[in-house]
């Protein structure tokens, strides 16, 4: 079909209709949006001669991510977490919020609530005898330098195969999700096992799409942090470690070069003796480097449906109420 018909005024006023230009209710910014995105997929398939059954294609797509509660999986997956991250790191740069570590993308797998430890403890239950034991370690600083004490260190990861406590029904709850709590000196050190890279199931609606584009889905072992304290932005951010075959290649698009962090193996057997382990075990070590603000919108992560949340806000909420 070689008639186009995007640019006529039957099908402006049509777009215009749609996005309640006409209506006095609704929300004005909700309209433009609508408008502008509704503008874009008519241009797209009058200029690509998009045909109904292509159309109806994507649709069905479209309802099998929704069916497997699969969009927080395919948005990385397109891009457009990353491109959140380069937004709000010109916003940063621009506000001259700079010299922190920087920010990668959260993904769709934190759970609220995880247990609270000080200073040290441990992420696993034992159950995984898959996975090399790992201590995973660091230290808090601001960026002149300072240790950063009381930061909450939140950090979850997979286990060896590629699986997430929560998602996972095979795995106890919070296996290996942790909140820790830096010590006087900023620092923090946590008993876990090294985790595994994961690939998108390959009968799912998020390969489906990536397979058009030629695409793999496959991440590299990384770890997942949030990191907060009074006085400084909140830091959302994942270390992928070094030498995974897709630590360069993310289909998610996470990795940067100040995160990418080395698994050093340590077979000293007084180290292993001090540390009470039986064998050989890997340190990873990630500082971390908080910038200040006096913004109090800056010091919290932002809001978006995550697994447990709602209960954990509600029961604050509870909490503060019997306290009063």
């Amino acid at each position: 079909m070689t008639v186009k018909i995007f640019d006529t005024p039957e099908v402006q006023n049509f777009l215009n209709t749609i996005a309640g230009f006409d209506q006095e209710g609704g929300n004005d910014r909700a309209k433009r949006i609508l408008h502008r995105i509704l503008s874009d997929l008519f241009r797209t398939i009058d200029d690509y001669d998009i045909t109904p059954e292509e159309y109806w294609s994507a649709v069905s797509v479209l309802n099998a991510l929704g069916q497997g509660t699969q969009f927080g999986l395919l948005s990385p997956g397109l891009g457009f977490d990353h491109f959140l991250d380069m937004r709000m790191d010109a916003a940063d740069a621009e506000a001259k919020r700079t010299g922190g570590t920087p920010r990668t993308i959260e993904g769709p797998l934190y759970v609220a609530g995880a247990p609270e430890v000080h200073g040290t403890g441990r992420m696993d239950d034992g159950s995984d005898t898959d996975g090399e034991v790992m201590w995973l370690n660091g230290q808090v600083r601001d960026t002149q330098g300072n240790p950063v004490a009381g930061a909450k260190v939140e950090v979850w990861h997979a286990n060896s195969k590629g699986g997430y406590s929560f998602f996972d029904p095979t795995q106890s709850e919070y296996n290996l999700r942790r909140t820790i709590i830096t010590d006087s000196d900023g620092r923090y050190a946590v008993r876990s096992i090294i985790p595994s890279g994961y690939g998108c199931p390959p009968d799912s609606p998020t390969q489906e799409v990536l397979n058009l584009l030629g695409r793999h889905g496959e991440r590299p072992a990384h770890i997942h942090y949030f990191i907060s304290a009074p006085g400084y932005q909140h830091l959302t951010t994942q270390i992928n470690l070094a030498g995974d075959p897709y630590t360069f290649d993310d289909f998610a698009y996470a990795t940067r070069e100040e995160l990418v962090i080395p698994a050093n193996r340590i077979e000293d057997a007084d180290e292993i003796a001090r540390r009470e382990l039986d064998g050989p075990f890997s340190e990873v070590t990630f500082d971390i480097v908080l910038t200040a603000t006096d913004d109090p919108e800056l010091q919290h992560r932002h809001a978006r449906p995550r697994a447990k949340e709602d209960e954990q806000d509600k029961a604050s909420q509870l909490a503060g109420t019997a306290k009063v």
